[in-house]
């Protein structure tokens, strides 16, 4: 048996015609929260989200490298994940700035290891990092699941697909 041959590295056209590609996969969006090494809050929206296993509780997300908050996700010893509901548009686009005023007017709590906990999200998985992965730009972050919160009643999820949000139309039962 011989060995693959190495991948190349996509040209810069290649790359652009990957993300579209990519975007044809929709996903929910969320906001993850952790603290900086001095104790301020950090956060930033994120798709990469996914469920890993049930037993353990584990779940992974993934950080760009050249993200703002990348160095206080790197250092973090645990996470917050909130999936966020159709509603919460503005504060997805309020996350996904590269600022570090993205906590102020909001009332916080405080969870594990005084990661800060956003309110009224449909649900927030609180986690210790398990596994952290090299994953090209990014570092995929495995978190073990220690609290689950989900709020009362339905709420639609926000989508992301195809580089903007999109409405989930559901099925009408016969």
């Amino acid at each position: 048996m011989s060995a693959a041959a190495p991948l190349a590295e996509p040209a810069a056209m290649e790359q652009a015609a990957l993300r579209r590609a990519f975007g044809h996969f929709a996903t929910g969006v969320t906001i993850v929260t952790t603290r900086n090494t001095d104790g301020s809050p950090v956060g930033v929206t994120a798709s990469s989200f996914n469920t890993v296993s049930l037993s353990p509780p584990l779940v992974l997300w993934s950080v760009a490298r050249n993200a703002y908050s990348y160095p206080a996700f790197a250092a973090a010893g645990h996470f917050a994940v909130h999936v966020l509901g159709a509603a919460q548009r503005g504060l997805s686009d309020r996350f996904a700035r590269a600022t570090s005023d993205k906590f102020g007017g909001l009332a916080l709590a405080s969870g594990y290891d005084g990661v800060p906990l956003l309110p009224d999200v449909p649900v927030l998985f609180e986690c210790a990092v398990e596994h952290r992965y090299e994953g090209g730009d990014h570092l995929i972050l495995v978190g073990r699941v220690l609290r689950v919160r989900e709020s009362d009643g339905p709420a639609p999820p926000l989508v992301f697909h195809r580089g903007r949000y999109a409405a989930l139309q559901t099925e009408a039962t016969a």
